[in-house]
């Protein structure tokens, strides 16, 4: 896994399982379920491609945007991830 991080320009780009960090710490987050009543998400510590479930704090939409760097994707799980849309397409 690359730590290769870009700055968030849109809530699209945010979903459960993505790993965010601070822009002036190097503590990393994976998001975990949203939450529409206070437009968030659970975010969990995570360390060495192991996420810890025995913490987790909200954070709001605006403030991931605001000061949080999200991983960028890289082209093998881009391609994995449209494999996978097709596979779902081809089964309906």
């Amino acid at each position: 896994m690359t730590n290769n991080f870009q700055p968030i320009e849109d809530a699209y780009e945010l979903s459960e399982g993505s790993v965010v960090k601070g822009k002036n710490q190097e503590e990393l987050f994976q998001l975990g379920e949203y939450d529409a009543d206070k437009k968030g998400y659970m975010a969990y510590p995570y360390e060495n491609g192991e996420r810890f479930g025995d913490f987790s704090v909200l954070i709001t939409e605006t403030e991931l945007m605001d000061n949080y760097l999200v991983q960028a994707k890289s082209e093998e799980s881009e391609s994995e991830q449209a494999a996978e849309d097709d596979t779902l397409f081809d089964a309906i």
